[in-house]
Formats: C-alpha cells, sequence, structure tokens
C-alpha cells in the first residue's frame, strides 16, 4: 500500500461523498470535492511515474476510481435532470458493454486485454471537462449553459463513436483468435531417441 494507491482509495471514498452533495444540492461543495478528486488522479498518477510505484493492485484500482467516480456523477446528475437521460444511458451503456465483452472472451477462453485508445482517452477527457463544466455552473452559476450544450453533444458523440471502436477491435480479436493446440495424448508421442549405447543395451536385454 504506497502513496498513488492511497490516494486512489481516497478517490473512491469521495464518490458517495459527492454523489451525497450532489442529491442535497450542495453543488458548491461537489464542484470542490470533484476538483480534489481530480487533483489526487493527477498526483497518483505522476507519482507512479516519478518514483516508480507502479503496483498490480494499482493498475485495477484506478481506472476503477475513475469509472466509479464518473459513472456516479453522470447517473446522479442524470435522475436530477442536470443532464440530458440519452447521454447517461450511453455512459453507463458503454462501460457495461465493454466490461461485458472482456469477460465474455474469458469465458469463451478467448482471453482479450482492453487497451486504451484515442478515441477512448478523448471521450474519457471529455467526460470529465463535462462533468466538471456542470457542477462548477450549478454551484458557482458562471452562465456557461451554452458551453454544457455544446460539451453534451460533443461528449455524446465520443462516447457513441468510443464503444462502437472498442466493439470493432473486441469482433476482430473474437474472429482471428487462434488457441493454442491441444497437447497430443501420450500414444501419438514419439518414443525418445537412444543414443547408440542405449539401443545396444536395448539390443543386448
Amino acid at each position: 500500500m504506497n502513496i498513488p494507491n492511497s490516494l486512489t482509495l481516497g478517490r473512491i471514498v469521495l464518490v458517495p461523498l459527492i454523489v451525497w452533495l450532489i442529491i442535497t444540492h450542495e453543488m458548491t461543495a461537489a464542484f470542490v470535492m470533484f476538483l480534489l478528486a481530480g487533483l489526487s488522479d493527477a498526483a497518483d498518477g505522476f507519482l507512479a511515474k516519478r518514483y516508480g510505484w507502479r503496483s498490480e493492485l494499482g493498475a485495477y484500482l484506478d481506472p476503477i476510481a475513475d469509472k466509479a467516480l464518473l459513472v456516479s456523477i453522470y447517473v446522479t446528475l442524470g435522475f436530477a435532470g442536470h443532464l440530458p437521460v440519452w447521454l447517461v444511458i450511453a455512459v453507463v451503456s458503454r462501460d457495461i458493454l465493454i466490461v461485458g465483452a472482456v469477460v465474455l472472451s474469458w469465458m469463451l477462453s478467448r482471453p482479450l486485454i482492453m487497451q486504451p485508445l484515442l478515441i477512448s482517452k478523448a471521450n474519457t477527457f471529455a467526460q470529465i471537462v463535462l462533468a466538471g463544466v456542470v457542477l462548477a455552473e450549478l454551484g458557482l452559476g458562471l452562465g456557461l449553459h451554452q458551453l454544457v450544450k455544446v460539451l453534451v453533444w460533443v461528449t455524446g458523440t465520443l462516447t457513441i463513436v468510443s464503444a462502437a471502436a472498442y466493439f470493432w477491435e473486441w469482433l476482430g480479436h473474437m474472429a482471428s483468435y487462434e488457441p493454442a493446440p491441444a497437447p497430443l495424448p501420450p500414444r501419438h508421442r514419439k518414443a525418445p531417441k537412444l543414443d547408440e549405447p542405449q539401443r545396444s543395451r536395448v539390443r543386448a536385454s
């Protein structure tokens, strides 16, 4: 348990707090907590790279923390009417699609490790920006309504395109995957070669 992993766990702990703040209409506090979560994400990534504090636990925790934070905020803002329902459905469905595809590939003995695509990184960035702008508008009243509308369509488009890109990559993997050949049964295995002294002892016996 190093410092980056501790920061990641702290970000996970912030998720229910931010959701509660949004539900109780404490938008300014929710925006501040969202900024704090973003800073912790940047800090744990910097520390892990700068000091070599990367770990297998961190490799799993970091994306879980990011997805838990974004999905929870989008669902909560959607139920509160601050984000369109179609966008919330698109964001949640994309993550379910990716997780389901990975699990299915493992169940079919065709393991697949999803690598982040460029379109996926752009999509994640757009989702973070949109969530931050919406919380800032609700908490601080900055008059960002037009920017929110633009970001909603940009984020929705990137979410759909990203889901399609991952699905296409998964289909290609499933169609081209060649499992390792099964080992031959004992009766088909070639007998080990014998050197000359060994063959002599066999004939003598």
